[in-house]
């Protein structure tokens, strides 16, 4: 699996079928993503959306409508994007979406503790995470989320190799409370995002948030903004099922 970080909350993760998943794109007016990234270069064949908010759906309806990308995401994301023309798949917290591809790609959306409006101020359905398989890996994408005991369940059901927590705080959990998050999750490896894009959660102490999770047994990687990652290089596969 690999993982390219497009900047805030932002990830292209190709599987190992070869699709190209795109979560929560904010690209094109995100400051910190200038000349390091271009929605250009973009090609997703899937675009999954947490939540309404305009700093994880900016790019969607532009990509969507260039690569006839469906939009997946609650019932309200699908209707908004659909009256604008845009491909899209509608569900709900706790559905899962299979690809149609045949290739064992699944994707289930779980609880997030957060709110959800598009930017014209209409209603974007509940906020969702993600739990998402290959086959290879099985992964976490929280979204914008407080920290839950919701996380304690998913790690019940599925075997987790890694997780996407946000660590800016203020607007969704903190660095301390990611490090609680990752121990209820079960992981020892987490990928920080939702952090340093705006001024109120740009995080100043780096090496202090690293030593929280370290002293967890855990690794937090933050990535630089248009930089890969791929898991094999830092993950042995779980032994345990998903």
């Amino acid at each position: 699996m690999h993982i390219q970080y497009l900047g805030h909350s932002a990830f292209l993760i190709t599987v190992q079928s070869g699709e190209k998943l795109l979560f929560d794109p904010f690209i094109t007016p995100n400051e910190l993503a200038q000349g390091k990234v271009s929605i250009a270069d973009i090609q997703p064949d899937y675009i999954f959306l947490s939540h309404a908010h305009f700093d994880h759906i900016a790019d969607a309806e532009e990509l969507s409508k260039r690569h006839q990308a469906p939009i997946i995401g609650v019932w309200e994301i699908h209707s908004w994007f659909e009256k604008r023309g845009c491909p899209t798949y509608p569900m709900n917290v706790g559905g899962t979406w299979y690809s149609p591809k045949g290739s064992g790609l699944w994707v289930k959306l779980v609880p997030a503790v957060h709110t959800s409006s598009f930017p014209d101020g209409t209603y974007g359905g509940v906020p969702v995470g993600f739990v998402f398989s290959d086959g290879k890996y099985t992964v976490y994408y929280a979204g914008d989320t407080a920290l839950t005991l919701e996380m304690e369940l998913i790690a019940e059901r599925h075997a987790l190799d890694i997780a996407f927590l946000p660590i800016g705080g203020v607007f969704t959990m903190d660095g301390e409370d990611a490090a609680e998050a990752a121990l209820l999750l079960d992981v020892e490896h987490v990928i920080g995002m939702h952090y340093d894009t705006f001024p109120p959660i740009k995080i100043a102490e780096k090496d202090k948030l690293k030593q929280t999770f370290n002293e967890n047994d855990i690794q937090i990687h933050l990535l630089p903004i248009g930089s890969s990652l791929d898991l094999s290089k830092i993950i042995t596969v779980s032994a345990k099922e998903s």
